[in-house]
Protein backbone atom coordinates (compact mmCIF):
# COMPACT_ATOMS: atom_id res chain seq x y z
CA UNK A 1 0.00 0.00 0.00
CA UNK A 2 2.75 2.45 1.00
CA UNK A 3 5.84 0.47 0.03
CA UNK A 4 9.10 2.33 0.65
CA UNK A 5 7.32 5.41 1.96
CA UNK A 6 8.51 7.68 4.76
CA UNK A 7 6.03 8.59 7.51
CA UNK A 8 6.98 12.08 8.63
CA UNK A 9 3.86 14.26 8.92
CA UNK A 10 0.17 13.36 9.08
CA UNK A 11 -0.51 15.95 6.36
CA UNK A 12 1.63 13.94 3.93
CA UNK A 13 -1.35 11.56 3.75
CA UNK A 14 -4.80 11.88 2.25
CA UNK A 15 -8.03 10.90 3.91
CA UNK A 16 -8.36 8.02 1.43
CA UNK A 17 -4.90 6.72 2.36
CA UNK A 18 -5.81 6.81 6.04
CA UNK A 19 -9.05 4.95 5.33
CA UNK A 20 -6.96 2.28 3.61
CA UNK A 21 -4.69 2.03 6.64
CA UNK A 22 -7.73 1.65 8.90
CA UNK A 23 -8.96 -1.28 6.79
CA UNK A 24 -5.57 -2.96 7.01
CA UNK A 25 -5.47 -2.34 10.77
CA UNK A 26 -8.91 -3.87 11.26
CA UNK A 27 -7.67 -6.99 9.51
CA UNK A 28 -4.97 -7.39 12.14
CA UNK A 29 -7.29 -6.51 15.00
CA UNK A 30 -9.94 -9.01 13.94
CA UNK A 31 -7.45 -11.76 13.19
CA UNK A 32 -8.08 -11.86 9.44
CA UNK A 33 -4.44 -10.94 8.83
CA UNK A 34 -2.15 -13.20 10.81
CA UNK A 35 1.05 -11.52 9.69
CA UNK A 36 3.37 -13.60 11.87
CA UNK A 37 5.89 -14.13 9.06
CA UNK A 38 5.08 -11.14 6.86
CA UNK A 39 8.36 -9.39 7.71
CA UNK A 40 10.47 -12.38 8.70
CA UNK A 41 13.54 -11.00 6.91
CA UNK A 42 12.99 -7.41 8.04
CA UNK A 43 15.14 -5.45 10.45
CA UNK A 44 13.96 -2.23 12.12
CA UNK A 45 16.22 0.28 13.88
CA UNK A 46 14.95 2.36 16.80
CA UNK A 47 16.65 5.73 17.34
CA UNK A 48 14.99 7.44 20.27
CA UNK A 49 16.68 10.67 21.34
CA UNK A 50 13.88 11.30 23.87
CA UNK A 51 12.29 8.96 26.44
CA UNK A 52 9.40 6.75 25.36
CA UNK A 53 7.51 3.72 26.63
CA UNK A 54 4.39 3.07 24.53
CA UNK A 55 5.70 4.29 21.17
CA UNK A 56 9.00 2.47 21.43
CA UNK A 57 7.57 -0.78 22.75
CA UNK A 58 4.58 -0.88 20.41
CA UNK A 59 6.85 -0.45 17.39
CA UNK A 60 9.11 -3.17 18.72
CA UNK A 61 6.17 -5.49 19.44
CA UNK A 62 4.63 -4.77 16.03
CA UNK A 63 7.83 -5.68 14.18
CA UNK A 64 8.34 -8.85 16.22
CA UNK A 65 4.72 -9.96 15.74
CA UNK A 66 5.29 -9.64 12.01
CA UNK A 67 8.31 -11.92 12.29
CA UNK A 68 10.94 -9.19 11.96
CA UNK A 69 13.86 -8.20 14.15
CA UNK A 70 14.64 -5.01 16.05
CA UNK A 71 17.91 -3.17 16.62
CA UNK A 72 17.81 -0.43 19.26
CA UNK A 73 20.28 2.46 19.37
CA UNK A 74 19.63 2.45 23.11
CA UNK A 75 20.16 5.25 25.58
CA UNK A 76 22.11 8.18 24.21
CA UNK A 77 24.81 7.78 26.86
CA UNK A 78 25.59 4.35 25.41
CA UNK A 79 25.90 5.58 21.81
CA UNK A 80 28.44 7.63 19.86
CA UNK A 81 26.13 10.63 20.20
CA UNK A 82 27.87 11.26 23.52
CA UNK A 83 31.14 11.52 21.58
CA UNK A 84 29.73 14.32 19.46
CA UNK A 85 28.56 12.30 16.46
CA UNK A 86 26.05 14.29 14.40
CA UNK A 87 22.56 13.11 13.52
CA UNK A 88 23.37 12.57 9.85
CA UNK A 89 26.21 10.16 10.60
CA UNK A 90 24.14 8.29 13.20
CA UNK A 91 21.17 7.66 10.95
CA UNK A 92 23.40 6.84 7.96
CA UNK A 93 24.94 4.00 9.95
CA UNK A 94 21.48 2.74 10.94
CA UNK A 95 20.47 2.96 7.28
CA UNK A 96 23.33 0.62 6.34
CA UNK A 97 22.14 -1.98 8.82
CA UNK A 98 18.33 -1.92 8.66
CA UNK A 99 15.24 -1.83 6.43
CA UNK A 100 13.37 0.91 8.29
CA UNK A 101 14.36 3.51 10.89
CA UNK A 102 12.01 4.77 13.60
CA UNK A 103 13.23 8.03 15.09
CA UNK A 104 12.11 10.25 17.97
CA UNK A 105 13.82 13.59 18.47
CA UNK A 106 13.33 16.88 20.30
CA UNK A 107 13.91 18.95 17.15
CA UNK A 108 11.14 19.56 14.63
CA UNK A 109 12.33 18.50 11.21
CA UNK A 110 14.76 15.85 12.50
CA UNK A 111 12.86 12.97 10.88
CA UNK A 112 12.63 14.73 7.52
CA UNK A 113 16.36 15.44 7.69
CA UNK A 114 16.95 11.75 8.45
CA UNK A 115 14.78 10.76 5.50
CA UNK A 116 16.86 13.00 3.23
CA UNK A 117 20.09 11.18 4.10
CA UNK A 118 18.68 7.62 4.27
CA UNK A 119 17.79 5.24 1.46
CA UNK A 120 15.36 3.18 3.57
CA UNK A 121 12.01 4.43 4.96
CA UNK A 122 12.05 6.67 8.02
CA UNK A 123 9.17 6.82 10.50
CA UNK A 124 8.70 9.86 12.71
CA UNK A 125 7.92 8.55 16.21
CA UNK A 126 7.40 12.05 17.60
CA UNK A 127 9.47 15.20 17.25
CA UNK A 128 9.37 18.67 18.67
CA UNK A 129 5.95 20.02 19.59
CA UNK A 130 4.04 19.44 16.37
CA UNK A 131 4.47 16.09 14.64
CA UNK A 132 3.59 12.61 15.85
CA UNK A 133 1.96 11.06 12.79
CA UNK A 134 1.65 7.44 13.90
CA UNK A 135 0.04 8.51 17.20
CA UNK A 136 -2.47 10.51 15.16
CA UNK A 137 -3.18 7.48 12.99
CA UNK A 138 -3.89 5.55 16.18
CA UNK A 139 -6.12 8.32 17.56
CA UNK A 140 -8.12 8.62 14.35
CA UNK A 141 -8.47 4.85 14.10
CA UNK A 142 -9.77 4.64 17.66
CA UNK A 143 -12.39 7.32 16.95
CA UNK A 144 -13.37 5.52 13.74
CA UNK A 145 -13.71 2.19 15.57
CA UNK A 146 -15.80 3.66 18.38
CA UNK A 147 -18.24 5.69 16.26
CA UNK A 148 -17.95 4.11 12.82
CA UNK A 149 -17.04 7.56 11.52
CA UNK A 150 -15.06 10.74 12.19
CA UNK A 151 -17.18 13.12 10.14
CA UNK A 152 -19.86 15.00 12.03
CA UNK A 153 -18.36 14.53 15.49
CA UNK A 154 -17.71 17.18 18.13
CA UNK A 155 -14.22 16.85 19.56
CA UNK A 156 -12.76 18.63 22.59
CA UNK A 157 -8.97 18.75 22.98
CA UNK A 158 -8.02 19.56 26.58
CA UNK A 159 -4.77 20.47 28.31
CA UNK A 160 -1.37 21.45 26.96
CA UNK A 161 -2.25 22.09 23.33
CA UNK A 162 0.78 24.32 22.74
CA UNK A 163 3.51 21.86 23.69
CA UNK A 164 1.88 18.42 23.32
CA UNK A 165 2.76 17.12 19.86
CA UNK A 166 0.05 14.46 20.09
CA UNK A 167 -2.60 17.20 20.36
CA UNK A 168 -1.14 19.33 17.58
CA UNK A 169 -0.74 16.36 15.27
CA UNK A 170 -4.30 15.19 15.98
CA UNK A 171 -5.68 18.62 15.10
CA UNK A 172 -3.78 18.53 11.81
CA UNK A 173 -5.17 15.05 11.15
CA UNK A 174 -8.73 16.11 11.94
CA UNK A 175 -8.41 18.82 9.29
CA UNK A 176 -8.59 16.01 6.72
CA UNK A 177 -12.11 15.11 7.89
CA UNK A 178 -15.45 16.86 8.06
CA UNK A 179 -15.84 17.13 11.83
CA UNK A 180 -18.73 19.13 13.24
CA UNK A 181 -16.67 21.24 15.65
CA UNK A 182 -13.46 21.25 17.66
CA UNK A 183 -13.18 22.82 21.09
CA UNK A 184 -9.67 23.79 22.21
CA UNK A 185 -9.68 23.93 26.01
CA UNK A 186 -6.50 25.42 27.48
CA UNK A 187 -5.33 28.32 29.64
CA UNK A 188 -3.69 31.18 27.75
CA UNK A 189 -0.07 29.94 28.07
CA UNK A 190 -1.02 26.50 26.71
CA UNK A 191 -3.18 27.48 23.75
CA UNK A 192 -2.70 26.08 20.27
CA UNK A 193 0.13 27.45 18.15
CA UNK A 194 -0.62 29.75 15.26
CA UNK A 195 0.49 27.37 12.49
CA UNK A 196 -1.99 24.74 13.68
CA UNK A 197 -4.81 27.30 13.77
CA UNK A 198 -3.81 28.43 10.30
CA UNK A 199 -4.22 24.87 9.03
CA UNK A 200 -7.65 24.51 10.66
CA UNK A 201 -8.75 27.80 9.13
CA UNK A 202 -7.41 26.85 5.70
CA UNK A 203 -9.32 23.55 5.86
CA UNK A 204 -12.45 25.42 7.01
CA UNK A 205 -12.67 23.42 10.24
CA UNK A 206 -14.91 25.07 12.82
CA UNK A 207 -13.11 25.48 16.14
CA UNK A 208 -13.47 27.50 19.31
CA UNK A 209 -10.88 28.30 21.97
CA UNK A 210 -12.06 28.23 25.57
CA UNK A 211 -10.53 28.25 29.02
CA UNK A 212 -13.30 26.24 30.70
CA UNK A 213 -14.86 22.80 30.33
CA UNK A 214 -18.30 24.18 31.16
CA UNK A 215 -20.73 23.63 28.32
CA UNK A 216 -18.22 21.51 26.41
CA UNK A 217 -18.07 18.10 28.09
CA UNK A 218 -21.86 17.82 27.93
CA UNK A 219 -21.78 18.07 24.12
CA UNK A 220 -18.47 16.52 23.09
CA UNK A 221 -18.34 13.11 21.46
CA UNK A 222 -14.59 12.83 22.07
CA UNK A 223 -12.66 14.30 24.98
CA UNK A 224 -8.97 14.16 24.08
CA UNK A 225 -6.85 14.87 27.15
CA UNK A 226 -3.12 15.56 27.39
CA UNK A 227 -0.83 16.19 30.33
CA UNK A 228 1.03 19.45 30.76
CA UNK A 229 4.45 18.80 29.24
CA UNK A 230 6.81 19.38 32.15
CA UNK A 231 9.85 18.56 30.04
CA UNK A 232 9.10 21.56 27.77
CA UNK A 233 9.48 24.07 30.60
CA UNK A 234 12.75 25.69 31.57
CA UNK A 235 10.91 27.60 34.31
CA UNK A 236 9.40 25.03 36.69
CA UNK A 237 7.51 27.81 38.46
CA UNK A 238 5.55 28.41 35.29
CA UNK A 239 4.86 24.69 35.01
CA UNK A 240 3.55 24.59 38.58
CA UNK A 241 1.12 27.40 37.80
CA UNK A 242 -0.56 25.55 34.93
CA UNK A 243 -0.04 21.84 35.63
CA UNK A 244 -3.46 21.29 37.22
CA UNK A 245 -5.47 23.59 34.98
CA UNK A 246 -7.89 20.78 34.13
CA UNK A 247 -8.49 17.54 35.95
CA UNK A 248 -10.82 14.94 34.46
CA UNK A 249 -12.47 13.15 37.38
CA UNK A 250 -15.72 11.37 38.22
CA UNK A 251 -17.70 14.63 38.32
CA UNK A 252 -16.61 15.53 34.80
CA UNK A 253 -17.38 12.08 33.39
CA UNK A 254 -20.88 12.11 34.87
CA UNK A 255 -21.65 15.20 32.77
CA UNK A 256 -20.60 13.49 29.55
CA UNK A 257 -22.92 11.80 27.07
CA UNK A 258 -23.22 8.04 27.66
CA UNK A 259 -21.78 7.21 24.25
CA UNK A 260 -18.93 9.75 24.36
CA UNK A 261 -15.32 8.66 24.83
CA UNK A 262 -12.19 9.87 26.60
CA UNK A 263 -8.86 9.45 24.84
CA UNK A 264 -5.35 10.16 26.10
CA UNK A 265 -2.03 9.42 24.34
CA UNK A 266 -0.48 8.59 27.73
CA UNK A 267 1.41 8.78 30.00
CA UNK A 268 -0.97 10.53 32.34
CA UNK A 269 -0.08 12.37 35.52
CA UNK A 270 -2.76 14.20 37.55
CA UNK A 271 -4.92 15.48 34.69
CA UNK A 272 -6.84 12.18 34.39
CA UNK A 273 -7.87 10.46 37.62
CA UNK A 274 -7.49 6.69 37.93
CA UNK A 275 -11.09 6.49 39.16
CA UNK A 276 -12.17 7.44 35.64
CA UNK A 277 -10.86 4.09 34.38
CA UNK A 278 -14.03 2.32 35.49
CA UNK A 279 -16.35 4.29 33.21
CA UNK A 280 -17.49 3.16 29.80
CA UNK A 281 -16.22 6.45 28.34
CA UNK A 282 -12.62 5.62 29.30
CA UNK A 283 -11.12 4.30 26.06
CA UNK A 284 -7.46 5.29 26.43
CA UNK A 285 -6.19 1.81 27.23
CA UNK A 286 -8.12 0.43 24.28
CA UNK A 287 -6.56 3.24 22.25
CA UNK A 288 -3.10 2.05 23.33
CA UNK A 289 -3.94 -1.61 22.64
CA UNK A 290 -5.13 -0.87 19.14
CA UNK A 291 -1.98 1.15 18.58
CA UNK A 292 -0.10 -2.13 18.19
CA UNK A 293 -2.32 -3.15 15.27
CA UNK A 294 -2.02 0.27 13.64
CA UNK A 295 1.76 0.07 13.75
CA UNK A 296 1.70 -3.51 12.44
CA UNK A 297 -0.33 -2.27 9.46
CA UNK A 298 2.09 0.64 8.95
CA UNK A 299 5.18 -1.57 8.97
CA UNK A 300 3.69 -4.19 6.69
CA UNK A 301 2.57 -1.48 4.27
CA UNK A 302 5.90 0.35 3.95
CA UNK A 303 8.08 -2.78 3.93
CA UNK A 304 5.96 -4.51 1.33
CA UNK A 305 4.84 -7.63 3.18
Amino acid sequence: MWKGRDILDILDFTREELDGLFRETMGFEEGRKEGSEALKNGLMSLAFFEPSTRTRMSFEAAMMRLGGKVMDLGEMKASSVTKGENLADTVKMLDFYSDVIVIRHWLEGASRFAADVCTHPVINAGEGMKNHPTQTMIDLYEIQREFGKIDGLTIAVVGDIRHARASASLLLGLSLFDVKKIYLIAPEPLRVRSEVKDRLNAAKVGFEERDSLLGVVENADVLYVTRVQKERYSDLGEYERVKNSYIINDDVVKKMKPDSIILHPLPRVDELGVTVDKYRQARYFEQARRGLHVRMAILESILGG
